[in-house]
């Protein structure tokens, strides 16, 4: 078995909390200078932009921007056993 280092996460990971939800950003190094964005809500699911960023700090203004502007519901997955995605995205 592979024993993969960790990946290297970023000072500006936190928890935003919105309209009573809450959420965790995690901002992580991809190993090629980029920085990848991830959203996992209070059920455990997870959101993952596509491409990487090339600051820390851009990812964090994203998904910064894309809460203020669209809602904290546009990251939020369904929850347990309701079987379906949330209609924000």
């Amino acid at each position: 078995m592979t024993d993969y280092p960790a990946p290297k996460m970023s000072a500006l990971c936190r928890s935003l909390t919105r309209d009573g939800r809450t959420v965790q950003v995690d901002i992580y190094a991809d190993g090629e200078d980029g920085w990848l964005l991830e959203v996992v809500d209070e059920y455990g699911n997870s959101t993952v932009w596509d491409d990487p960023f090339p600051t820390e700090q851009g990812a964090l203004d994203e998904v910064m921007e894309t809460i203020n502007e669209v809602g904290i519901g546009s990251v939020l997955g369904p929850e347990p056993g309701a079987g379906h995605q949330n209609e924000d995205i």
